[in-house]
């Protein structure tokens, strides 16, 4: 737990010599080596452990869990199917391959496990939720809203779960057009999860973390930039960044890029936050990484680092070849321009645009994991300042130049696939492909991490260009907050 794998792996090897009977100990181990970045190492640990609890459901589905992260989407799929194989009444085993299922668009295996779990338990909270969810899924809105009323006004569940009713009694009825009750459903679950958690600590993190931000972007100069392009040494694979603003339509843009034969995108991978910022950012929690470190960083440190992120990217697609292009597509990361071009300055860099009362109306219809950054989410002004704290360092950098950048605007793409996709695919160096034509059809085939995945398969709709229009008067309050970012970007502030 403290990052020292491997001392830890040291005792876990030790310790399952003389005990290789119990589950936990290789479950644990499996996650050490993931971390260590030893992964056919990390799949027959975690295999053992799933072999040596084969009745215990709540490990099963942990396993499961890891292997999504993993990226290992079969054997994720088989660990769910266990822990139902091990108790087929068990709730958390039936939602949880239910929710396997749905990830995967298989909306009627999914009905099926609940439709199981309901047969054993119809009065259970979670599984009411579920089966709303899925109604919802199915496009049955009107149902949806029904059974999530129903269940408030009947149900007594816990506040975690109460938030996520309200919240996807929320999204139902933006849905159905009834934005003032989503609105108000939304609020309701935001104030859930503000008691749920002590967010005015989180929000002091972050705030901290983005003052330390702001120090070190106003004393960057384009000659930072060019002595860091100067430094540059020989990469493995030639590699691109497509960031932004989250809900900016960074999904959509990376299921067209990612459709060329020649393009290896990966969505939302753990990579740069796990062996970049995990790897330079927990020494300096006390202070910040100021431009004498990042500029300290010695051609050693940064090859190391370098090459811990591709062995981690590339754990979701092993092999390839030597001449494709790999797309990380993680908008949040944004932030940490500085570190992606301090250790990559050969990178390519595509920014997402979206009107910046979409992207903040978006981000609110979430509910995410509190994190400093999440807890933001919790209100449409620390939405707003997010966008802006965010903004702010792709406009810094814009401003910098000295690397390859080029943006795209979510509506432009809606309005012409093809057309923006060439243009993008393009400046990859790369010609368009009659294949990102019919990029749906791929992503369909696709399990994604992006909180958009479900509608990723779906053709391209422009329900979502000036949908902050429906939400106007609750948006009031930051649009004098957000106006220069509209200037900025080129979006009427009216």
């Amino acid at each position: 737990m403290g990052g020292r794998y491997a001392p830890a792996l040291s005792a876990y090897h030790d310790l399952l010599k003389g005990y290789p009977g119990v589950p936990q100990l290789w479950f644990e181990c499996g996650m050490a080596e993931a971390c260590e970045l030893n992964f056919s190492q990390a799949d027959a640990a975690l295999q053992r452990a799933a072999e040596a609890g084969a009745k215990d459901v709540h490990l099963l589905v942990l396993i499961g869990q890891k292997y999504f992260r993993l990226r290992r989407f079969d054997r994720a799929r088989d660990s769910f199917q266990k822990a139902v194989a091990a108790d087929g009444h068990s709730v958390h085993a039936l939602l949880s391959l239910a929710s396997w299922w749905e990830r995967e668009r298989r909306l009627i295996e999914a009905w099926e496990c609940v439709e199981t779990a309901f047969s054993h338990h119809p009065r259970d909270p979670q599984v009411l939720y579920y089966r709303a969810f899925l109604l919802h899924r199915k496009g049955a809105s009107d149902e949806a809203a029904a059974a999530l009323r129903d269940l408030i006004k009947h149900g007594n569940f816990d506040p975690n779960l109460k938030v996520s009713v309200y919240h996807l009694l929320g999204v139902v009825s933006d849905a159905l057009g009834q934005y003032e009750d989503a609105m108000r459903n939304l609020n309701e679950a935001k104030d859930g999860a503000r008691k749920m958690a002590n967010t005015e600590a989180l929000l002091r993190d972050y705030d901290k973390w983005d003052g330390w931000r702001r120090e070190l972007l106003a004393v960057l100069t384009p000659e930072t930039i060019k002595q860091w392009q100067a430094e540059a040494s020989s990469s493995p694979a030639r590699l691109a960044f497509l960031g932004g603003h989250p809900r900016s339509g960074t999904t959509l843009l990376e299921q067209i890029l990612g459709a060329h034969p020649d393009v290896r995108a990966f969505d939302e991978p753990e990579a740069f936050p796990q062996e970049v910022l995990e790897q330079i950012a927990p020494t300096k929690a006390a202070k910040g990484l100021t431009l004498r470190e990042l500029n300290g960083l010695s051609a050693s440190r940064r090859a190391d680092i370098r090459g811990r992120y591709f062995k981690s990217l590339l754990r979701e697609a092993p092999g390839g070849s030597a001449k494709e292009l790999l797309l990380d597509k993680n908008p949040s990361p944004t932030n940490s321009l500085h570190l992606w071009l301090r250790l990559f300055p050969e990178l390519k860099v595509i920014i997402a645009l979206r009107d910046p009362r979409d992207v903040v109306m978006s981000c609110y219809l979430q509910n995410l994991s509190l994190s400093p950054v999440t807890a933001n989410f919790l209100s449409l002004e620390r939405t707003a300042k997010h966008y802006a704290d965010l903004m702010d360092v792709w406009l810094r950098f814009r401003e910098l130049g000295g690397f390859d950048w080029i943006e795209m605007k979510y509506h432009d793409v809606v309005a012409n696939p093809e057309g923006e996709g060439r243009r993008v695919t393009e400046f990859l160096g790369l010609s368009w492909h009659p294949q990102q034509a019919n990029h749906q059809e791929i992503a369909r085939k696709k399990i994604l991490h992006s909180p958009t995945y479900f509608e990723a398969a779906k053709p391209v709709y422009k329900q979502a260009v000036e949908r902050w229009r429906n939400y106007a008067s609750a948006l009031a309050p930051v649009q004098e907050r957000l106006a220069p970012y509209c200037k900025a970007f080129g979006y009427p502030t009216a």
